[in-house]
């Protein structure tokens, strides 16, 4: 395969299992020595979440009728794919979901300098290690600064509403073509991968695809 493989990955920052996935999809290019372009994509999980943001209990509880038990068990699971990963989710009573908007605006404009996969984790790391809000600017800028982006042109386009339509389009776009869970890993345009798979299911589909093994679903 002469072309570097095209995997668009449509996420949200508030999602655990799109950590899980995007850490397992980069260890299986990594493994099977695949180059690969990634370009990350917009979705939120609660576009109408409020900037205060809600317990992530509460909220678990109210949109999927978890209880507290079922919620806390799910949270354990997730720990553990993380910390397989090298990543550290540190939940607790009080953790909270938050706005997602202007964390995708900047990972845009980071797409734009080929710098969203440093910001992608950077703000992984501040919504669920750091447990801080991805919607408060000073928390945001945090991250534009450990992933080495302009912490000055993040606060222009903070401060601003620069890219926003262009993300509302992008998740529209998404949602068109049927992509409503995250997260999704398409390939090449056309094989669809979902959830926050283990590596090994990763590298078994890339190396499908390199070798034309991979069929169109039925």
């Amino acid at each position: 395969m002469t072309e570097p493989l095209r995997i668009d990955f449509v996420s949200d920052v508030a999602c655990p299992w799109c950590v899980v996935g995007l850490r397992s999809l980069l260890k299986a290019l990594d493994d099977t020595g695949t180059r690969a372009e990634i370009h990350l994509q917009p979705f939120e999980l609660n576009p109408d979440m409020a900037p205060e943001g809600e317990n992530t209990t509460e909220h678990v509880a109210k949109k999927y009728g978890s209880t507290e038990e079922r919620s806390r068990s799910a949270r354990e699971v997730i720990k553990a794919h993380g910390a397989a990963l090298g990543f550290t989710f540190n939940y607790g009573p009080e953790s909270r979901i938050w706005n997602t908007f202007d964390a995708h605006r900047l990972l845009h404009w980071a797409e734009l300098d080929r710098k969203g996969l440093a910001l992608k984790e950077a703000l992984f790391k501040l919504n669920f290690t750091d447990q801080r809000s991805t919607s408060d600017h000073a928390a945001l800028l945090d991250a534009v600064r450990e992933a080495g982006l302009d912490v000055k042109r993040a606060e222009v386009i903070l401060s601003s509403d620069q890219y926003a339509a262009e993300v509302r389009h992008a998740e529209e776009f998404w949602r068109g073509h049927g992509i409503n869970a995250v997260p999704s890993a398409i390939f090449n345009q056309r094989w669809l991968v979902q959830g926050g798979q283990p590596p090994e299911v990763f590298a078994q589909v890339v190396r499908d695809v390199i070798s034309g093994k991979a069929r169109e679903a039925q």
